[in-house]
């Protein structure tokens, strides 16, 4: 069967989570299949036998190979011949699940396409990528926003310094699901974010206050210093921060904002970051992800659509296109585009080849880490009333 990819065969997935009332697992395998290059084979659906056989069932997966866990699935597969066996694991749990399954499946020798936040805590970050970097396996995390074809255009403009130096980012991600406390209604996906056992040192700002940052640093490559951060609980009993503000202060001189809410009545995923250069200035939101604005005073605005023929495009912002213009595209081909690039550096390991770790085009273990350290800082100064604290990692992307 004729696929895009270099190694004559579809890549065969595997997943953790994803079963029956699971909003992320499905986008996961939606998203992985897209582009013809893999197959879901196999998954630990559910932690209990009886749910994942009846979740596989769901994706079409031969009930043989929906297991009780994740033990179990990497231990069997990991005995089938090499040529039937997974060759790597999306990992679609609730947080505090993140780094005991991305371990073992990296300690079985397979690639790894993990969900955001990367871990609980930032100390589960920092050992699983010492891991990580002594094994010959891919590592991509799905800090899906990266993904969008005008976010690409854009980095490749900021780094080609058409915005000339920067000088301030503004991101911010409102949302206004959890302005009630539907986590005690029994909804399943309010209940884990909100609970500091599943969700970790925040709420808001862990579960999408992360998305915000990721994407101001995916974008500039802007090296952070420190963060002054202040979170809130607004809605009463609830257990974790459900609105935040941070300021940050980068290498260059810069200073960044980052605003998350999930408290604002009638916002959705509202995903938007504006980047003020010496030359110019752009913005972007997410709801609207196919134009691009940018800026230049005494000039008209302009206005880049996702066109993968107009001459403006650049590399980047092509490559990551799947249509025609005038034909949206948006979450699902985004996510797609970070299993494109996992793929082209999967292809490579499974053949042997090198493959590059660090600068890619996909966020990775380091991105990983670098925002478990944000949230963990972020809480922390908060803590300390606003108080400014590093925020570059030794592991940070340079």
């Amino acid at each position: 069967m004729a696929t895009n990819g270099t190694l004559g065969r579809k890549l065969r997935m595997g997943i953790v989570g994803g079963g029956q009332g699971s909003f992320i697992g499905r986008v996961h395998v939606t998203a992985a299949v897209l582009d013809n290059r893999a197959e879901l084979v196999a998954g630990a659906f559910s932690s209990d036998a009886g749910r994942s056989k009846a979740s596989a069932a769901d994706y079409a997966v031969d009930p043989a190979r929906a297991y009780g866990s994740y033990e179990e699935m990497f231990a069997k597969e990991r005995a089938l011949p090499a040529d039937e066996r997974i060759d790597f694991v999306s990992v679609t749990t609730p947080n505090h699940m993140h780094f005991p399954v991305a371990k073992a499946a990296v300690e079985a020798g397979f690639n790894v396409v993990c969900d955001k936040p990367l871990t609980l805590t930032l100390a589960e970050a920092e050992a699983l990528a010492a891991i990580v970097q002594q094994a010959p396996v891919v590592f991509a995390v799905s800090h899906n926003y990266t993904g969008y074809p005008l976010v690409r255009q854009a980095r490749e403009m900021i780094l080609a310094g058409e915005l000339g130096d920067i000088q301030a980012i503004r991101a911010e991600y409102i949302q206004g699901w959890l302005r009630t406390r539907l986590e005690s209604e029994g909804q399943k996906q309010a209940a884990w974010r909100t609970d500091p056992t599943k969700s970790g040192a925040a709420g808001c700002f862990g579960d999408i206050g992360t998305h915000a940052y990721n994407l101001g640093r995916y974008m500039t490559g802007l090296l952070p210093e420190k963060i002054s951060a202040n979170l809130k609980i607004f809605e009463p009993a609830r257990a974790l921060d459900d609105y935040g503000h941070a300021v940050i202060r980068y290498a260059n001189g810069a200073l960044g904002t980052v605003t998350a809410s999930q408290i604002s009545h009638g916002r959705e995923n509202d995903v938007r970051i504006q980047v003020d250069g010496t030359l110019a200035s752009l913005e972007w939101h997410q709801e609207n992800p196919n134009q691009l604005f940018v800026r230049k005073n005494g000039e008209p605005h302009r206005i880049y659509t996702r066109d993968p023929n107009a001459p403006y495009m650049n590399a980047s912002g092509k490559a990551a296109c799947r249509l025609p213009s005038g034909h949206p595209e948006a979450f699902f081909e985004a996510f797609a585009n970070i299993y494109r690039g996992a793929y082209d550096a999967m292809e490579l390991a499974l053949a042997g080849k090198p493959f590059e770790r660090t600068n890619t085009i996909y966020p990775n273990i380091h991105d990983g880490v670098e925002g478990m350290y944000f949230i963990e800082q972020s809480v922390a100064s908060s803590k300390a009333d606003g108080a400014w604290l590093p925020l570059r990692h030794p592991l940070a992307r340079h």
